[in-house]
């Protein structure tokens, strides 16, 4: 066990000592290719207006995700009424759908916790 944390040890100093050499150079080539992104002048004033602006778009895009969600419950309906003849392939992607749902949903209570499993005595 111990052999195994000195190789881990190891590794995040070979690793920290990479990031210290080359860290900088990626940093201005990222900047240098999402140039275009990059509001001038970097001022607070303008860090608000954009967040303003993120906040009131995504605030408009509600109406819109709201008529989504009412036709996908529609197709719910649809499809639980004809049940009958509802394929294994649909109940299978269903099936996993609901499986997927439930895994991110104790992922996010694990990350909710801290990353303290509780209950388990280890």
């Amino acid at each position: 066990m111990a052999s195994k944390l000195q190789q881990i040890q190891s590794k995040a100093v070979q690793a920290s000592k990479f990031v210290a050499k080359h860290g900088c150079a990626y940093q201005k080539q990222l900047l240098e290719q999402n140039k275009k992104y990059i509001q001038e002048p970097p001022t607070i004033e303008k860090c608000n207006e954009l967040s303003k602006q993120l906040f009131y778009t995504r605030l408009a895009s509600i109406p819109g995700r709201y008529e989504s969600l009412w036709k996908e419950l529609d197709y719910v309906k649809q499809l639980w009424k004809s049940r009958p003849e509802l394929k294994v392939e649909d109940a299978g992607i269903a099936a996993l759908f609901g499986l997927e749902c439930y895994a991110w949903y104790c992922a996010g209570e694990i990350v909710g916790r801290g990353f303290t499993f509780t209950g388990y005595y280890v």
